[in-house]
């Protein structure tokens, strides 16, 4: 399970160490994909089987499943640790994201969102925000 969050900085040939608290989850390599809200997920090998699962089982006969699973698995690229514990983030997907330098690594349980600090901060105060008023109880039929 992927917890906390972390800051780290993208190096120059656009590598991001990854929390020495996640590397064990990602050993036998993960995927890369872009994210909702303009961030970067990060799956774990298993955990990508079972997304990429959901994503094919969306009726194709819906566009806005078609558009989904497009940008879903067309930015997607796994990657291995290297022996520092890297991995590298593509052009394409640095550029989806606005990843510069500052980066914000958050474990969300099944998975790990990869933002650019400042975009970071804005979302996780709205979400702490959301989170300290919320007075319903949260299911699958509702929120």
């Amino acid at each position: 399970m992927f917890l906390g969050e972390y800051t780290h900085a993208l190096d120059a040939k656009g590598r991001i160490v990854m929390p020495s608290k996640f590397r064990k989850g990602l050993e036998a390599g993960c995927v890369v994909t872009k994210g909702q809200e303009r961030c970067l997920y990060v799956f774990s090998m298993d955990r990508w089987e079972d997304e990429a699962g959901r994503v094919l089982s969306l009726p194709r006969t819906d566009r806005r499943a078609r558009n989904f699973s497009r940008s879903f698995f067309a930015s997607a690229t796994d990657q291995r640790l290297d022996g520092q514990g890297r991995i590298q983030l593509p052009e394409a997907l640095r550029t989806y994201a606005g990843l510069r330098k500052d980066l914000a690594v958050v474990g969300v349980a099944d998975h790990i969102e990869i933002w650019a600090t400042d975009v970071w901060e804005s979302v996780a105060a709205e979400a702490d925000e959301y989170y300290a008023g919320i007075e319903e109880v949260l299911s699958e039929d509702g929120i």
